[in-house]
């Protein structure tokens, strides 16, 4: 019997977006075929404490026993290790899946850890981890390779809490209402606000400003909201495309993670014209930041079906709500066979490395 390969499934962490990750690597898990893959769980709570795999296990088992149980309550007491031993990861797995979204997760730190401790590991490398996570970054990339965005403005928490009317008048100067803030740096909606006036405005900057240092403040394109899935290395495929229609004002953290949230059409009713252009913005898109593995490409698409590229994700959620999976499934490669797919793409990005 040929032996299973190890598979390091990471997930957790510091950030904002930990339940997202903990809900998305349970998925995950459970769509690695045991007879081919051993799972090696490894925790990372919200304090940054990493947890042995055989102490996870033992954890998501409580968890399964005690529905009403939190993978906190339970992970607690669990002994912690410290990432700086973490170099016996090496003699453990075979490959890290890093399931870990926003924040010292999909911006490039983990990517960098493993990197120093030589592990493969599914997604982008450290700088597209990095460039796509930030998306004040990702939109000036975009736009010198003259790729559609829609129009933007950067503020920094300081300049907001230092004088809040001049950069509230600043924004007014140049974008019109209404118009949506978010955190420079983070992700599944969260700390994203719609602003309609100018009481709006400042409770979205404060709001934003609680999650980072820089805030992106956008023109509303009036359109509808579509997405692809990306797979692949040096010839990445796109899914295609599914239409979001949110239950509420915009698609925000609840519509994202709970039943009833919002509708996905897949595949979206566009036309074939519009079909070829988002999938060849989402290549262009993932190109031009240097992508690997996999990605989540949002658009808007206007009236007179002009296309805008929205945002990127590196490591897009993947819960059983989750529109990339959904995406692959309509497109004829079910979840499976998917996470199998994104581990063989990381052992070859690993093999095809070159050292000096």
């Amino acid at each position: 019997m040929a032996k299973k390969l190890r598979v390091g499934v990471v997930y957790g962490g510091r950030s904002a977006e930990h339940d997202i990750s903990v809900m998305s690597a349970k998925y995950i898990m459970e769509l690695l075929n045991p007879q081919v893959y051993e799972i090696v769980p490894i925790g990372i709570t919200r304090e940054g404490q990493w947890l042995m795999a055989e102490d996870v296990k033992r954890a998501i088992m409580e968890l399964k026993r005690n529905k009403r149980a939190s993978f906190e309550d339970i992970t607690a007491e669990l002994p912690t290790v410290s990432p700086q031993t973490l170099i016996i990861l090496k003699q453990h797995v075979d490959v890290i899946f890093p399931v870990l979204h926003g924040r010292n997760g999909e911006d490039g730190v983990i990517q960098g850890f493993l990197e120093q401790v030589d592990v493969p590991y599914v997604g982008c490398n450290i700088l597209a981890s990095a460039l796509a996570m930030d998306k004040a970054i990702t939109k000036a990339i975009l736009k010198s390779h003259r790729i559609p965005v829609c129009d933007w403005l950067l503020v920094s928490r300081p300049d907001w809490e230092a004088s809040p009317e001049e950069v509230i008048g600043y924004i007014e100067s140049k974008l019109h209402y209404p118009c949506f803030v978010k955190p420079a740096n983070s992700g599944s909606s969260i700390g994203v606000s719609k602003a309609s006036c100018q009481d709006e405005l400042g409770e979205a900057l404060t709001l934003a400003a609680t999650y980072d240092r820089r805030m992106l403040v956008e023109e509303m394109l009036e359109g509808r909201e579509i997405e692809v899935g990306i797979l692949g290395n040096e010839d990445p495929v796109v899914s295609m495309p599914g239409e979001v229609v949110p239950s509420r004002s915009f698609y925000d953290y609840e519509a994202k993670y709970t039943d009833g949230g919002a509708v996905i059409n897949i595949p979206a009713e566009l036309s074939e014209r519009v079909v070829e252009k988002i999938q060849a913005l989402a290549i262009e898109t993932y190109e031009a930041l240097d992508c690997s593995g996999l990605a989540r490409v949002d658009f808007f698409v206007t009236r007179g079906n002009k296309v805008y590229v929205n945002e990127i994700n590196t490591m897009p959620g993947f819960t059983k709500h989750s529109i990339y999976p959904k995406l692959w499934a309509a497109s004829g490669i079910e979840g499976e066979d998917l996470v199998a797919r994104l581990i063989e793409l990381a052992l070859d990005r690993y093999k095809g490395k070159r050292y000096s």
